[in-house]
């Protein structure tokens, strides 16, 4: 009985766990986004299409990078 018991609190501690991951990763991406986002607002319209796809492939790098990060967290 006692070991079902930890079992039972086994579960509901992986599951909060995977929750709070996903949340917080998803705030997490979403601030990257938010950033990015207000960087191009604030520059000139006219700054042209290669400073846009250099902004959106330091923005994709930052999030690799950070997927990278939780990853070796993990373990």
């Amino acid at each position: 009985m006692v070991r079902a018991v930890m079992n039972v609190n086994q579960i509901i501690n992986m599951i909060v766990r995977l929750v709070l991951r996903r949340a917080i990763n998803s705030g997490i991406n979403a601030g990257v986004d938010m950033a990015t986002r207000r960087n191009r607002q604030t520059q000139d319209p006219e700054a042209g299409r290669e400073q846009q796809a250099q902004g959106r492939e330091t923005a994709r790098r930052a999030k690799q990078a950070m997927r990278m990060g939780r990853r070796i967290g993990r373990l």
